[in-house]
């Protein structure tokens, strides 16, 4: 199987945003930025998730452009 460079990335990426996140709300109580930080540093990697069951090239670039 062909490894994805851009999916291991985005989940190293999203490891490095939860532990943010962790350090957000646990030390310096800071819940409402570090909850969008969250959400927006973590749906990358399921946007590359999603584009890998693309139905058409149309629609993985589509989902790799949002």
């Amino acid at each position: 199987m062909k490894k994805n460079i851009v999916k291991d990335k985005s989940f190293e990426f999203a490891l490095i945003i939860v532990n943010c996140y962790k350090f957000l709300t646990s030390e310096k109580k800071e819940y409402v930025l570090s909850k969008q930080l969250l959400r927006s540093g973590t749906s990358i990697g399921a946007n590359v998730r999603e584009s890998e069951h693309r139905q058409s090239k149309a629609d993985f670039i589509h989902k790799l452009s949002i």
